[in-house]
């Protein structure tokens, strides 16, 4: 009986270290940058006590440039299945603590192993990212990780709902999944997307350009239209997330989720009578419109600040 009361004990003092990350004083630091962990980002998304981790001791196997001698329990991604307001989804979160968040060949397979369960389920795949990029003492293996993932990404565009969170400077393969996901949300002021970053600019072109301009939130919301949703807090974004997934259903064979509508059933709205100005040069407001036909008056609207001539969106 001992031997196996000193076994539970082991194994809750690994969890203990596992959850730690990379550390102490790398959460400090993660936390000092106005940035949560990737943890405390799952707790803030998913309902209390649903969260399931796989995979929570893998170690990546690499032995070169000195990687031998740096070992964190879970590799630098906390990945599993939860429940959001009730329904089933899958969830994984990159660790800046661990390696700058980069990608790892085991890493990878943590990655799509939730991507499958998620397809295989026909529910949706949220990621937050928070990653330098593939891990480079790796080479090879990092980018072939990254081949899976996208691999992945394709497999399940039209199937189930994939989801992307900008939560750090994620540069090259760590942007390169989010950008073949269904939604993008970028956190302003801390989270970049670009192939590679300011320093590599400079050097190959001369230009000498700073993070936020070359793919800061500002840019992606505005410019390219890669982002569709920019939120000022680590909170909004993930509020956001939660609206996103009550207007979509979990997969390309299930239903949007109801919202019960406290709407009058013979609500008429008279405004619509006078929106439209007798003077065809004059502008309306088609927000005004849009919250006159639609239960509640809500509307979540996608990609607000860019092409700002169209207005898309989802509502009830």
């Amino acid at each position: 009986m001992s031997k196996q009361v000193e076994k539970i004990k082991e194994l809750v003092a690994k969890r203990e270290q596992a959850r730690l990350g990379g550390g102490e004083k790398a959460i400090e630091k993660q936390h000092a940058r106005g940035k949560y962990t990737a943890r405390e980002r799952i707790e803030m998304l998913v309902d209390e006590g649903s969260f399931e981790e796989y995979d929570m001791f893998k170690k990546h196997r690499c032995t070169n440039f000195g990687m031998d001698k740096k070992h964190y329990y879970g590799d630098g991604v906390v990945a599993g299945s939860a429940t959001v307001d009730g329904r089933l989804v899958y969830v994984y979160a990159q660790d800046f603590t661990v390696n700058g968040g980069s990608l790892s060949e085991t890493m990878a397979q943590k990655i799509c192993k939730v991507m499958d369960m998620a397809m295989t389920m026909g529910a949706p795949v949220i990621c937050m990212n928070d990653s330098g990029g593939a891990r480079i003492q790796e080479g090879i293996c990092a980018l072939a990780g990254y081949g899976e993932i996208f691999e992945r990404n394709i497999l399940a565009s039209g199937v189930v709902p994939q989801i992307s969170a900008i939560m750090g400077p994620c540069a090259g393969g760590a942007v390169y999944s989010p950008a073949l996901t269904d939604f993008i949300i970028m956190k302003e002021q801390t989270s970049y997307m670009f192939l590679t970053g300011p320093k590599v600019v400079k050097t190959v072109t001369g230009e000498d350009i700073d993070a936020e301009h070359l793919g800061g939130a500002s840019v992606h919301a505005t410019k390219s239209g890669v982002t569709h949703f920019a939120a000022k807090t680590e909170e909004e974004a993930i509020e956001m997330i939660k609206s996103l997934l009550s207007f979509i259903p979990s997969n390309n064979t299930e239903e949007a989720p109801r919202v019960e509508c406290n709407d009058p059933i013979n609500r008429m709205e008279d405004s619509l009578n006078e929106i439209i100005p007798d003077d065809p040069n004059k502008a309306y407001d088609m927000y005004k419109v849009i919250g006159a036909v639609t239960d509640n008056g809500e509307f979540f609207e996608v990609q607000p600040k860019f092409a700002k001539n169209i207005i898309i969106g989802f509502a009830r």
